[in-house]
């Protein structure tokens, strides 16, 4: 009984594998090394990594632990993450370099007590996201994003939603009431309008999202919705899952957890000395350090061409449309859905 459960759980795994450009990365050509690691997983293992893979990474799923060292079974050596990885999410890693751990997994704290154990759980990865070669730009004019109007109507207020299993939860928190320890705010945009009030973060990670099953945080769907154009309305469809914002050692992290790109900017993603903007486009599936505490360090200020000094310690994503001298849209203020973070300045 229990080798036939098994085994349905194996069959299960296979049917959610994701294709491969070519037969030497794909499933065939891993089943020899998969299914060696599958035997050296406890049962309660393989079912976290059943439901892990089956949810897509719809919410934080558990740690899958596996003994470390290459699996063999592979024509070149695999470690039990990668070779997970590229089973169910990108067939085109190779090494565990070009992964990263997401804040929530355990296995990067080393909180598995033991030493010859790693996680596997390939939802608790992403891939790191660099800067890509732009397209011919629509504008030669070195072009920076308009720093939005406040809002008419200000509000005294900071509103948290959480969606948990069906139930919607809304809960406001004056500003008397707010601890010491926020160390950011979020401010969502569309175009150049403030939409909803500012929401204080205190853990150490928040998800951003529209429809997250199982999740909490900053849910964009609560706020309120009058006069919303089509473009606004066809933004906000594809935000998904959103993105989970970290705060790492170092500085902070982004990871895209929807299905279609985010598009990143902050005083630190720009080279030193650099006149122009930089956009980082993220991939869903992918992980930026989108500010660096080092590198801001000294900065009195972010000015752009034709713009006034800007928040150093800010940070801005638009969800889905890219903005800047590479597209149509020059400023970030022209993008029909975006967020803003303002980071506690570091004492």
């Amino acid at each position: 009984m229990f080798r036939s459960r098994r085994a349905g759980l194996v069959r299960r795994l296979w049917r959610q594998c994701c294709a491969a450009a070519g037969p030497e990365d794909g499933p065939s050509a891993l089943k020899p090394a998969a299914h060696a690691l599958f035997k050296k997983l406890k049962d309660e293992e393989l079912e976290l990594l059943v439901q892990a893979v089956e949810s897509r990474g719809a919410w934080e799923s558990s740690c899958v632990w596996a003994p470390r060292g290459d699996v063999r079974g592979a024509k070149q050596g695999l470690s039990p993450q990668v070779l997970l990885c590229r089973l169910f999410r990108w067939p085109d890693v190779h090494q565990p370099h070009e992964l990263k751990h997401l804040c929530y997994c355990a296995g990067r704290r080393g909180v598995c007590g033991d030493l010859a154990a790693l996680c596997c759980n390939p939802h608790h990865f992403s891939r790191l996201a660099v800067p890509e070669t732009p397209p011919p730009p629509y504008s030669k004019a070195s072009c920076g994003p308009s720093w939005p109007d406040e809002p008419q109507h200000p509000s005294s207020q900071l509103l948290e939603f959480s969606y948990k299993g069906g139930d919607w939860r809304d809960t406001s928190l004056s500003r008397s009431t707010i601890k010491d320890g926020c160390w950011c705010k979020l401010a969502y945009w569309e175009h150049r309008t403030r939409v909803g009030h500012l929401y204080a973060v205190h853990e150490a990670s928040v998800n951003v999202f529209c429809e997250l099953p199982w999740g909490s945080g900053f849910c964009l769907a609560q706020l309120p919705a009058a006069h919303r154009s089509r473009a606004v309305r066809r933004a906000r469809g594809k935000i998904g899952r959103g993105l989970l914002l970290s705060r790492e050692p170092g500085g902070i992290w982004a990871y895209n957890r929807s299905e279609h790109p985010i598009f990143v900017s902050s005083p630190t993603l720009s080279p030193p000395g650099a006149r122009g903007l930089t956009v980082l486009k993220v991939l869903p599936g992918y992980s930026a350090k989108v500010f660096d505490y080092e590198q801001v360090g000294g900065k009195g200020g972010w000015r752009l061409p034709g713009e006034g000094p800007c928040d150093p310690h800010s940070i801005r994503i638009s969800f889905a449309k890219g903005w800047g001298p590479c597209y149509s849209r020059q400023f970030i203020t022209s993008c029909p859905c975006w967020l803003e973070v303002l980071l506690n300045q570091l004492r």
